[in-house]
């Protein structure tokens, strides 16, 4: 078996066949956008949690452990949705929430209000809450305790089922490299599990205690940077390396 594997002398990224190095490099285009755009989506949510663009220790506290000192419905107007309405606007809305969000006044007034500003996003996208009821907005007036229990059991089961197929093909491709010394290539395979791992369970933890959010930062750093060197060298091998007409032998027997 051993000697067979040594044979496969194109197996390895600069030598792969065509088809299959279009496969490994229009893979790893699209995960490459798909986790830029996912940074994104998450400096407009999580990074704007304290109000201010860019992701702090604070926007992490704010998102799982909560503001304690004030509003769920306070938080987000003076994070996150801050662009969807009138400074003065948001300042009637927090103060009614302050107060309880009594219902004596939203029929009158802040019914109204929501439906100005809110009720477009907040009545038609499944999974927010619905700004048309009152029920709604008033459980969103209560004291910012950061995530719920049921969320945070959502978010982590995707995003460990989800992100770790992608890890785990990024990996192979990877696998198949030269050059990299089996150490470094075991090391960049197996930590965006890792990172991965501590990066779920600081949204736990910090839910307990804000004094776990750097984990929450650690683990994101650790797995984007152990995943960018994969695609990096990956992408680098097969566009350029594969044009020095060099056979390299296989990639894998060399790792045994």
């Amino acid at each position: 078996m051993k000697q067979d594997l040594h044979t496969l002398s194109w197996l390895n990224l600069p030598n792969l066949p065509l088809p299959l190095k279009a496969l490994f490099i229009g893979y790893l285009l699209v995960v490459g956008v798909g986790l830029g755009m996912a940074g994104l989506q998450i400096m407009l949510t999580h990074g704007m949690a304290d109000g201010k663009f860019g992701l702090s220790v604070d926007d992490i506290v704010y998102s799982y452990y909560g503001d304690r000192s004030g509003t769920k419905l306070a938080s987000k107007l003076n994070g996150s949705m801050s662009d969807k309405a009138p400074l003065a606007v948001r300042e009637d809305i927090i103060k009614w929430a302050q107060q309880g969000a009594p219902e004596a006044q939203w029929e009158s007034h802040y019914k109204a209000v929501f439906a100005k500003h809110c009720v477009m996003c907040h009545s038609q996208i499944p999974g927010i809450p619905d700004f048309t009821k009152y029920a709604e907005v008033k459980s969103r007036a209560e004291v910012n305790d950061g995530a719920t229990i049921s969320g945070l059991t959502r978010v982590s089961h995707i995003h460990l089922f989800g992100i770790s197929f992608i890890f785990f093909f990024i990996g192979l491709i990877f696998s198949f490299a030269v050059n990299v010394p089996k150490t470094a290539k075991i090391i960049a395979i197996a930590f965006p599990f890792g990172f991965l791992i501590i990066d779920v369970m600081s949204w736990w933890l910090t839910k307990l205690s804000p004094h776990f959010a750097w984990l929450t930062i650690i683990g994101g750093i650790g797995y984007s940077l152990a995943s960018s060197y994969m695609w990096v060298v990956s992408m680098y091998q097969m566009l350029v390396m594969s044009r020095h007409a060099k056979v390299y032998g296989n990639a894998w027997a060399q790792d045994l």
